[in-house]
Order: C-alpha cells, then structure tokens, then sequence
C-alpha cells in the first residue's frame, strides 16, 4: 500500500509544480502585454498626438495624446469591478482568459487605426475605444492576477509568488522601452512619425495564443476550489464588497496612490518630460528609462521574498518616506543638470521604488480581503487610483508645469501622493504571517 502511494504522492507534487510554473507564466504574460502597451502609448505619446490630434501648438497635441492616454484608465475600475465581480463569482481562471484575449485585441488595433488625416474623427475616435477596451481588460487583470498568484503560493511565499506577476509588468514596460528605442535610433523622424510607432503595437497581438494557451491549462485556484466544495461562493459579489467592504476599498485606493503616481510618472513620462522639458535627446531618455526598468525587473522578486520575512508594512511604509524625501531633489537635480547622467540616477531609484511597491504591495493588498471575496474590492480600489493618479499622473503633470511654469512641479504631485497613502499605510493591520484562510 506504501509502494503505491509513494509514485502517487511524487506525481501529485510533480503536477503542483507545473500547474504553478504555468500560474506564473501565464500571470506573468498578461501583465507584461498590459505594461509593453502603456509603455509604448507614453513613450509615443508625441507622435501618437501628431498622428491622430493635430495642432499649431505642439504642448496641446500633446496634452490631448496624453489626455486619450488618460480615458483608457477611466475604464479600470469598471474592468475591475466586472471582471472580480466574475472572478468571486465563476473563478479566477476564466476571468484571466477573457482579459487577456480583450487586451492583445486592443494593443494590436491600437497599431492599425488610420490616422486622423486619413479617416479624419473616426482615427481619434477609434483610438479611444482601443484605449477604453485596454482599460476594462487591464482593470480586470490586475485583481484578478493578484489574487490567482496569492491564492497559489505555497504557505509563508505569497510575497515573493506575488511579486512574479509584477515582474511580468516590469519586463513589459523594458520591452516597450527597448522597442522605442530602437525604432527611435533606427527610423528618421518622418518615418517614425508616419508609421514605425505603430509596429510594436501590432507585434503585442501575436502574444495572444501564447497567453491563452497557458492560461486554458491551468487549474482553478485551491483557495476558490475549496469554496466550491464547500457552496460558500458569494452569488452577488458587488453588492457585498460595498455592503461589507467599503472601509477596505478606500483604504486600498489611498494607499496606492503614491504607487500608481510614483511607477506612472517617474517610469512612463519621465522620456516624454525629458523630451519635451528638459530638451534632452529622446534616445538618452530612453536609455536611462531602460536601465531602471531593469532594475525593477531584478529586485521585484527580491522585496516579495523580503516581504515574506519582514513583513509587507515596513517595506510599504519604507517607499512612501523615500518619496517624501526623495521626490523634489530628483526633479531639482534634472532641471540643473539635464543629460544622461541625471536621468539615468533618477531611473535607477525609481526603478528600486518601483520594485518594493511590485514586491510587497500586491500581496498585503490581498491579504486585506477573505477568499469568497477578494477580487471586487481589490478591483475597485486599486483601479479607481490607478484611473485617477497613474493614468491622468502624466496629464496632471504637463498641467502644473504649463500652468506654474515650473518645471519642477511633478515633484509636487508626488509629495502629497506620498503623504496621503503613508497616512492610510500606518492604518492598516500587517496580516503577512496570517494563513490565507483565516483572512
């Protein structure tokens, strides 16, 4: 009887490992097509507002091209209560496959609407529906992701399983960030301006099969298996997250708000500030954008394993005082001496930043929410934030600077950020080391 169980036991962990590796690539892969877009729309943000918004005043093509930017993440929160809605509801596995089969649709039409001299308003306003439907799709992602990573970690490693999925986020904007800067280098200004910015975004789309693929073959979470055994699914997720979860969800969205702001201004817009801005070459600030990417890419899974050790807060808590501390001397610092070295500084410290965010904060957001319910709020909470302060961050920025005249005004915007997400951080409860669960 012994004999016969040994094989058994060997191949059930066998079949637990692959179905994790599989969890992982396929989490992985959808948020990398969800940051490989948005990075290539901010980094070719000036020419997507030549393309589609013509104007005589180049800060207002670019406002509009940022502002369309903007609109897909007004779509988050709806995708994000939709799609946990689904994922409490019927499973976290089918939730994933039909955002990511919205989210390479979107990327890959993104690259192939005529522009506005062609099809005149219908360039523009298609446009906006690709950007509307990638704000559903990742709004819906990034819940459900979470919580399928959290939900497959083995016990005292939800952190560092986690943190995985932001990897995937962190290798999406390095790819974009490559793409562009190889088309930037390889293409003369009127070719890239006509048509070399929409090659990558037709290149996503080929991801789909493959994200498909591996999101099809993998089983239900155990956590949401055992609440089918046990009838103990919620029927009406959205109105209970609200009944019950309210208090939660605005503590998710403010203690996001640095996150969101931080990775989306310091990641996304810097190369178009520092283009436009600091009249620094697009190619340098490419460059630097890379090499923090990098960095993020790398330490991302270092802070999921430190938060898994240390615990979530300290790490969280961490990251909203080197932003208050750090945020006004970075800008001060590329306003004085504009060029590769001072852009390249600042990518590095956001890019570690960054990491402790895509470390330790996913999980703990998780962690804030039982089983039968964990999606929705998550969904609602983060995405509302991100809408607001990651999406329209790059808008707010240009505003202020056009409206101040200081070029220094993001840092601004990114101190009271910081303050406001360390205020909502220090009230809530560390549950690292409590079993998914009790939760």
């Amino acid at each position: 009887m012994s004999g016969s169980s040994t094989p058994d036991l060997a191949a059930a962990l066998s079949s637990g490992i692959r179905m994790r590796r599989r969890a992982i690539l396929g989490c992985l892969l959808g948020n990398f097509l969800e940051f490989y877009d948005f990075t290539l729309y901010g980094f070719f943000a000036i020419f997507i507002g030549r393309s589609f918004f013509p104007s005589s005043n180049p800060t207002l093509s670019l406002l509009s091209s940022l502002a369309t930017f903007g609109v897909g993440f007004v779509m988050r929160p709806v995708g994000g209560l939709v799609m946990g809605a689904y994922a409490d509801r019927y499973g976290r596995k089918g939730a994933l496959i039909l955002t990511m089969a919205i989210m390479a649709v979107a990327t890959g039409g993104t690259g192939l609407i005529p522009s506005f001299k062609t099809a005149g308003i219908w360039g523009p306003a298609v446009l906006v529906a690709c950007r509307l439907a990638q704000g559903f799709s990742t709004g819906g992602e990034w819940g459900s992701a979470v919580v399928f990573m959290v939900e497959y970690a083995t016990p005292g490693r939800r952190g560092f399983y986690a943190s995985w999925m932001q990897v995937g986020v962190a290798l999406g904007s390095l790819i974009g960030s490559i793409c562009a800067l190889l088309l930037t280098v390889s293409l003369d200004a009127a070719s890239l301006n006509s048509w070399g910015w929409r090659i990558p975004f037709v290149a996503g789309f080929l991801l789909l099969p493959i994200g498909l693929y591996l999101r099809k073959h993998v089983d239900e979470t155990p956590a949401f298996e055992r609440l089918v055994s046990k009838n103990e699914v919620i029927k009406t997720p959205i109105f209970y997250a609200f009944m019950l979860q309210k208090l939660a969800i605005w503590q998710v969205f403010g203690t996001s708000i640095i996150w969101n702001a931080g990775s989306y201004v310091m990641l996304i817009y810097l190369p178009t500030f520092a283009a436009q801005v600091l009249k620094v070459d697009l190619k340098l600030a490419l460059a630097a954008t890379a090499i923090g990417t990098v960095v993020r890419a790398f330490l991302t899974p270092v802070f999921g394993y430190l938060s898994d050790r240390v615990r979530r807060k300290p790490i969280i808590q961490s990251l909203n005082f080197a932003f208050l501390l750090l945020a006004y001397p970075l800008f001060l610092w590329m306003m004085d001496d504009p060029g590769f070295v001072s852009l390249l500084g600042t990518s590095f410290i956001a890019g570690i930043l960054a990491a402790m965010v895509a470390g330790a904060g996913p999980v703990m957001l998780s962690e804030m929410f039982p089983t039968r319910l964990r999606s929705t709020p998550i969904g609602i909470g983060y995405n509302l934030s991100v809408a607001i302060f990651g999406g329209f961050g790059p808008f707010i920025c240009t505003y202020l600077i056009r409206q101040t005249g200081q070029s220094v005004a993001p840092a601004y915007f990114l101190l009271v950020c910081s303050l406001v997400s360390m205020l909502c951080v220090a009230q809530l409860k560390d549950r690292t080391t409590i079993p998914l669960d009790e939760l």
